[in-house]
């Protein structure tokens, strides 16, 4: 261990810090402790404008588990953060950062509404498939496209990923303000309503819909080939050492292109999803931010998959709990703090928790 030790004022007592390169997991209570801190940061800034923090987040627990309604609404914010988590998991398993799971899920919606456009009469039996498939083959696509510069010209795919982005935001304003704008849509920038062929089934008579069940299945997927497949034993392989991974004869490049294609797919069938379960067409700003929100649901589960369903849940609380407290004032972004505060606090967690603290009296000669 390499460290220093420091005096503090007075001269009595010191503090050493030691990185301890022995430690590799980080600890459970890391995530839980930084959702405290989160809130506890985020309650500071809430009181300083005069409003009690309890009350606010009483408001927003009512509104995101208070009523069937919330629990629904919460439940459908979870989906596109569970699917996008899932797909930013996958390629962190082997070190890739994958930061552009918004622009891969915005190109997996356009390419949905593509069948909508192109093959309008298609019946649901047709259409709901296609559109599932175009969607994951269109953020795979987008994924193959941080991938290739990173495994044949060594580009920091965190650069390419997030330019990736904008570029899939902007090609979703072209097509709703342009060719795709609807002529009956009183010069509303959104491409004309889906049939109901086109959308998918609802749960119960909810706004829920089934590609909550989707979602649950990458789930289980996920859980299967990491643990129980070999797949999964080459990516820990991989990850916990990439020296050792290529003398055993695996390829990381190849590996690096299969999780991106997966990572952007999952990004992509969660684009599809949204505009065929909720939106019902393709509109500006279909997406308030869920491909960066999925960075908080990963790092928050570690990387679990069934710890993907909490987290995402969780997150889309903070989503739909955000719009409640706007009856009291504050604006709905106050979501989008706390979600920094977790984010900021879990990877503030991680670093520290690679490190050792322990103090001494320098009194008693450093005991």
């Amino acid at each position: 261990m390499s460290g220093k030790t420091v005096a503090l004022p007075g001269g009595r007592w010191a503090i050493s810090v030691r990185k301890d390169s022995t430690l590799q997991r980080t600890a459970w209570w890391i995530p839980l402790m930084s959702v405290c801190c989160a809130l506890v940061f985020s309650g500071i800034f809430i009181a300083m404008n005069g409003i009690s923090p309890f009350l606010v987040y009483g408001k927003m627990l009512d509104g995101a588990f208070g009523s069937s309604y919330g629990i629904g609404e919460t439940l459908v914010k979870a989906i596109p953060l569970l699917l996008c988590g899932l797909g930013v998991s996958i390629a962190y398993r082997i070190s890739v950062w994958n930061i552009g799971a918004e622009g891969q899920l915005v190109v997996g919606a356009i390419a949905a509404t593509a069948v909508t456009i192109y093959w309008p009469d298609l019946p649901a039996i047709a259409a709901i498939p296609l559109m599932v498939v175009f969607g994951f083959v269109a953020g795979a696509i987008w994924g193959l496209f941080t991938a290739l510069p990173r495994t044949h010209f060594q580009v920091n795919e965190l650069i390419t990923s997030l330019m990736l982005n904008y570029v899939a935001l902007l090609l979703l304003n072209y097509l709703v303000f342009e060719p795709w704008k609807d002529p009956k849509g009183f010069n509303f920038p959104g491409s004309p309503m889906f049939t109901l062929a086109q959308q998918l089934p609802s749960i119960g008579g909810s706004r829920l819909h089934i590609g909550f069940l989707f979602a649950l299945a990458a789930v289980l997927l996920y859980w299967v080939f990491t643990k129980h497949m070999s797949w999964g034993y080459e990516l820990r392989l991989l990850s916990a050492n990439p020296v050792a991974a290529r003398y055993a004869g695996m390829s990381i490049n190849k590996q690096i292109i299969l999780v991106m294609l997966i990572s952007g797919g999952l990004s992509g069938l969660a684009g599809m999803a949204e505009v065929s379960g909720v939106t019902h067409r393709l509109m500006y700003g279909i997406s308030p931010g869920y491909g960066y929100t999925a960075i908080i649901v990963a790092w928050l589960a570690k990387l679990n998959p069934f710890g993907l369903i909490l987290s995402s849940v969780l997150c889309g609380a903070v989503i739909v709990g955000g719009y409640s407290v706007q009856m009291i004032g504050l604006p709905s972004s106050m979501a989008l703090m706390i979600q920094g505060s977790i984010l900021f606090f879990l990877i503030g967690g991680e670093v520290l928790s690679k490190y050792r603290f322990t103090w001494s009296n320098l009194s008693d000669g450093g005991r």
